[in-house]
């Protein structure tokens, strides 16, 4: 029997972002996607001259120069699987079901590491290292001691955005478990109380420090130990001298876009004697800003 493949396409959409909550803290720019392929955005050009107690007419005519925002959505698609045609009758449990709910939690988390990525920020400015006392790296391949994530940290992504001119309003922090850890480590009972009095777990929020809703999964990014740390991409070897990292923006400096979402299925198949399931989303994700301003990385630094 055929599944409804419509279904599953809207259920895999609507839950591309379960436990992966920090992908919503962005703006949406699905309207802008063409085709379920391409995001395709209008941008206005630069503002007009303002003169205060103009002395002289007639006022200079300019023309706007606007210019188009293009990227493709990348797509991911899962390994096809083989559910046995006896077993569609002899199992006990809905082996479909649980088979095809780990495709889709395979591909949001691909997803979501990937996105993580294209949102690292690169520019020296964005840029700050970690302060506290030494400890051993907590990533596997790597090596040596690190210096601890610290509050002081936090306060210094807080202060970069405010030199960046970005709204207080929407503003969030991302930490591995293990920075997490650390950082929570570093506050007093009272000051743990302050900062668990934002916990909003539908929204994936577990507190509020120096204005960033502080929120945390297994593995944020990695960069390298350069003078000027560089993001590593997604899936390469992890050496080790590579750094954990916490990822801090605003809202309106990251962007998303899902495109199309398919779900693909064979019935019957004469040579696996059994049906073939497989799943495609295209999604993609940027920093919106040029100048990389509203995002800022906190890199783990070397200790003795």
């Amino acid at each position: 029997m055929a599944i409804q493949k419509e279904i599953w396409q809207d259920h895999i959409e609507g839950n591309l972002f379960k436990n992966n909550e920090f992908l919503l803290a962005s703006t949406d720019a699905g309207q802008f996607v063409l085709q379920g392929k391409v995001v395709h955005i209008p941008q206005a050009g630069a503002l007009p001259n303002v003169v205060k107690n103009r002395s002289s007419l007639p006022g200079t005519i300019v023309q706007r120069a606007d210019s188009d925002v293009t990227y493709s959505l990348d797509e991911y698609t899962s390994d096809p699987i083989l559910i046995p045609y006896a077993e569609t009758f002899e199992l006990s449990y809905g082996k479909r079901e649980s088979v095809l709910s780990e495709h889709e939690s395979s591909l949001k988390q691909t997803i979501a590491d990937n996105i993580l990525v294209s949102w690292s920020p690169s520019v020296a400015a964005s840029l700050i290292r970690t302060s506290g006392g030494a400890a051993a790296s907590h990533i596997d391949t790597t090596s040596g001691n690190r210096k601890k994530l610290t509050v002081k940290d936090i306060k210094a992504a807080q202060l970069a955005l405010n030199k960046q001119n970005v709204p207080m309003e929407g503003r969030y922090a991302l930490l591995s478990a293990d920075m997490f850890q650390q950082l929570t480590d570093e506050l007093s009972v009272t000051d743990y109380r302050d900062f668990s009095a934002a916990y909003n777990i539908k929204h994936g929020v577990l507190g509020r420090l120096f204005g960033f809703n502080i929120m945390m999964r297994s593995a944020v990014v990695t960069y390298t130990n350069d003078t000027v740390p560089v993001v590593n991409p997604y899936g390469s070897a992890v050496h080790a001298d590579d750094n954990d990292t916490v990822l801090c923006w605003q809202t309106d400096a990251l962007e998303r876009a899902i495109g199309a979402v398919k779900f693909f299925e064979r019935i019957d198949d004469p040579t696996y004697y059994g049906n073939v399931y497989s799943m495609s989303v295209r999604m993609g994700g940027r920093k919106r800003r040029a100048d990389g301003k509203g995002v800022v990385a906190i890199v783990q630094a070397a200790s003795a």
